[in-house]
C-alpha cells in the first residue's frame, strides 16, 4: 500500500510543472496579440498623421459649418382690383463653379432639359471662369433637386430661391419691368421698388461637404429667419391696360409707325389706369436707331413692349398739343378772350426763320377759339405775342414741364427746355407752337389733366398701396396737388378744347353720348446733331379728357413716325376714341345721351402740322 501511495504521489508531483505552463502561454499569446494590434494602430496613425497628413487635412477642411442664405419670397404685384400681375413661388437657384467644370458642352447637353436653357447658351455660361456663375434662379423644386443630386460632383451647386412669374404674359411689361437671373429687379417698377419687394434673406447653418452639399443626419440651424418682401397694389386696371395695348398695337401696325405710347389717368387722383409703351419691330427706325424691346409679341405681329417705358423716359417736341400753354397763359394775363379776333396771315418771318400754317391760305380773321381749334401756327404766335417771353416761360414751368414727376420712374427724363438765357428771337414763334421744348408724354398729360381738374395740378401715381406678408394693405399717400390755373381759365380752356373736337382737327375723337375736349399734334422731328429736321418724319399725338362737362379720365396718345398718314387727328385721335370709350363704359360713367356730330369748320385733320 505504501509503495503504491508513494508512486502515485510521485506521479502527481511530476505533472505539476506542465499544468502551470499553460496559463503562461495563453497570457503570452494574448500579450502578443495586443502588441501586434498596437503596432498596427501605431502604423495606421503614422500613415494618417504623417504620410497622409495633407490629404486628411483637405478632407477635414472640406467638412465645415456652412452658412446658407435662405432667400426671402419676393412681394407680389396686383392691379387695382387685386388681380395678380407678378407672382413669386419657391424655386431653386443653380450656380456653376466654372473652375470645377471640366466638360462644359457635355454638362450642358445633360442638364439643358432640366434647367430649361438652350445647350449653346448653357455651354457659354459653363465656360466662364470666375468661380461662380448664376445659371438661373427659377428652376422648379423637383428639377432643382435632381440637378443638385446628379451634378454636385461636376461643379454645379443648388440653393433655395424663388421664381418670378407673370400670369398675364407681356401685359404692361414695359411699365412693370422684370427681374434678372439673381431674382433682383432689373427694369421698371421691379427695379424701382427692389428693396421693398425683395424683403430680407435669412441665414441657415449646416454641415456641408467640400462641394457644399449637406451631410447626412445634418441638423439645420436657423440663424436668421427670412422676411418676405412687401407687395404692391398698382393703380393699373388689367382690363383697361389690355384694351389700351391692343388698340394702340393695332393702330401702330396699320400706320407703320415706329413706337406708340398711351397713358390714361384718373383726373381727380392722378392714378394711372393704363400705361402702354410699344415698338413696331417691322418698321425701320432709321437714323434714330432701334428701340430696345423684350422680344415677345403682344399679340399683333411685329409689335412688342419696349424695355424703357417711353411715356416717362423719352422726350419729344410735342408740337401743337403744347399750344395749350400759350393760350392758358394769355387767358391768365387777360390779353385774350375766346372770341377775340386776330388777323392771321399764312406765314411770317421772325428771327430770320420763316414760319407758316400747315395749309396755304389768304389773310383770315379768326377768333382765339378758332385759332386753337384749327391749330393755326401763325395765329398761336400772335396769341403768344400778347404776353411775351417771360410769361410764356413761367407758364411752361407752372404746368409742370421740365420737372420730374413724383413717380420718380427709373430712367425718367425731365425734358429739355429753353430758358431766358438761351432764348433766340425765333423762339417767339417756335416755343408757343411746341417746336423748342422737348418733354416726355407724361408731362403733356399732366398739364391737360390740370385743365380738366379745374386748374388743380395732380402728380401722377402708379402705386395705390403696399401689401404686407399678412395680406394687410396700407394705402399710399394721396398725390400732391397744387393750383396751376385759375378756375376761370381752366373752364375757358375746357370750352375751347371742346371746339377742337367738335369743329377742328380732333373730330376723330368724338365719342357718342359724351362731350370730349382735347388737342391734336403733328410735330416735326429734329435730326440729331444737325440743325435740320428729319424729312417726312412726325410725331402724331392727341391729348384730352372726357366727359368734358364733368371730367373723369384724361389720356394722351403718341405715335412716332407713322407713314401711311402722319396727322395726329388721323393717327392718335382714333386710339383715344376707342380706349376712352371703353373706359367710360367700363367704369359706368353716365352718358349725356346726346348725339354728337362734328360741326362745320374751316379746317381739317391736316391743319395741325408744326
Amino acid at each position: 500500500m505504501s509503495r503504491h501511495a508513494t508512486s502515485t504521489h510521485a506521479r502527481r508531483g511530476s505533472k505539476a510543472p506542465a499544468n502551470r505552463a499553460r496559463p503562461n502561454l495563453r497570457l503570452a499569446l494574448l500579450h502578443g496579440t495586443y502588441f501586434i494590434l498596437f503596432l498596427g494602430l501605431t502604423l495606421r496613425l503614422f500613415v494618417v498623421q504623417v504620410q497622409d497628413h495633407a490629404h486628411s487635412s483637405g478632407l477635414a477642411a472640406g467638412l465645415s459649418l456652412h452658412s446658407v442664405p435662405t432667400p426671402a419670397v419676393r412681394g407680389n404685384l396686383w392691379d387695382r382690383y387685386g388681380r395678380l400681375i407678378a407672382l413669386s413661388e419657391p424655386a431653386v437657384l443653380v450656380q456653376s463653379d466654372n473652375y470645377k467644370v471640366t466638360n462644359p458642352s457635355g454638362e450642358a447637353r445633360s442638364m439643358s432639359g432640366l434647367i430649361k436653357i438652350p445647350v449653346p447658351t448653357l455651354t457659354k455660361l459653363l465656360s466662364i471662369h470666375n468661380g461662380g456663375v448664376i445659371l438661373t434662379n427659377h428652376v422648379d423644386v423637383a428639377d432643382g433637386t435632381k440637378i443638385g443630386a446628379d451634378f454636385a460632383n461636376f461643379g454645379i451647386n443648388t440653393f433655395p430661391s424663388s421664381s418670378r412669374s407673370y400670369p398675364n404674359g407681356t401685359l404692361a411689361q414695359s411699365l412693370i419691368g422684370r427681374t434678372n437671373a439673381s431674382g433682383q429687379g432689373s427694369t421698371g417698377l421691379e427695379y424701382e421698388y427692389q428693396s421693398l419687394l425683395a424683403g430680407h434673406n435669412g441665414v441657415d447653418r449646416e454641415w456641408t461637404s467640400a462641394t457644399q452639399l449637406p451631410l447626412p443626419n445634418n441638423n439645420l440651424q436657423v440663424l436668421k429667419k427670412a422676411q418676405p418682401g412687401t407687395g404692391l397694389e398698382l393703380t393699373i386696371d388689367n382690363n383697361l391696360q389690355f384694351v389700351t395695348e391692343r388698340v394702340l398695337a393695332t393702330q401702330l401696325a396699320a400706320v407703320h409707325g415706329v413706337t406708340g405710347q398711351a397713358v390714361l389717368m384718373d383726373v381727380k387722383t392722378g392714378e394711372i389706369l393704363a400705361d402702354a409703351s410699344l415698338v413696331n419691330t417691322k418698321s425701320n427706325p432709321g437714323i434714330l436707331g432701334p428701340v430696345p424691346s423684350w422680344g415677345t409679341s403682344v399679340g399683333v405681329p411685329g409689335i412688342q413692349e419696349t424695355i424703357n417705358n417711353l411715356p416717362f423716359t423719352q422726350a419729344y417736341e410735342p408740337g401743337s398739343v403744347f399750344k395749350a400753354v400759350t393760350f392758358s397763359a394769355a387767358l391768365e394775363a387777360g390779353t385774350i378772350a375766346p372770341k377775340k379776333v386776330f388777323a392771321v396771315p399764312y406765314s411770317t418771318t421772325v428771327g430770320g426763320r420763316v414760319f407758316h400754317d400747315a395749309e396755304a391760305h389768304g389773310l383770315e380773321h379768326l377768333t382765339a377759339t378758332q385759332i386753337l381749334a384749327l391749330s393755326s401756327n401763325i395765329g398761336t404766335y400772335e396769341v403768344g405775342a400778347t404776353i411775351g417771353e417771360n410769361r410764356i416761360l413761367a407758364q411752361v414751368e407752372r404746368l409742370g414741364f421740365g420737372q420730374l414727376t413724383s413717380v420718380n420712374y427709373p430712367g425718367e427724363t425731365a425734358g429739355l427746355l429753353v430758358n431766358a438765357a438761351n432764348w433766340y428771337a425765333s423762339d417767339q414763334v417756335a416755343l408757343p407752337i411746341g417746336q423748342v421744348d422737348a418733354v416726355p408724354a407724361i408731362q403733356v398729360l399732366d398739364a391737360y389733366n390740370a385743365i380738366a381738374n379745374g386748374g388743380i395740378f395732380v402728380e401722377p401715381k402708379l402705386v395705390r398701396a403696399t401689401v404686407g406678408a399678412n395680406g394687410h394693405a396700407t394705402p399710399t399717400p394721396p398725390s400732391v396737388q397744387r393750383r396751376a390755373l385759375s378756375v376761370g381759365v381752366a373752364h375757358t380752356m375746357n370750352q375751347m378744347l371742346q371746339q377742337v373736337v367738335l369743329a377742328g382737327t380732333g373730330t376723330n375723337a368724338i365719342i357718342p353720348g359724351y362731350v370730349v375736349a382735347g388737342k391734336t399734334g403733328t410735330a416735326t422731328i429734329p435730326q440729331p446733331g444737325a440743325a435740320r429736321l428729319l424729312v417726312g418724319s412726325y410725331n402724331a399725338s392727341f391729348v384730352g379728357f372726357a366727359p368734358a362737362n364733368n371730367p373723369t379720365f384724361s389720356m394722351i396718345v403718341v405715335v412716332e413716325r407713322p407713314t401711311t398718314t402722319i396727322f395726329g387727328g388721323a393717327v392718335a385721335a382714333p386710339v383715344f376714341q376707342q380706349v376712352m370709350s371703353y373706359a367710360l363704359h367700363h367704369y359706368n360713367i353716365a352718358s349725356t345721351g346726346a348725339v354728337i356730330k362734328p360741326l362745320p369748320g374751316l379746317g381739317g385733320l391736316r391743319s395741325d402740322v408744326t
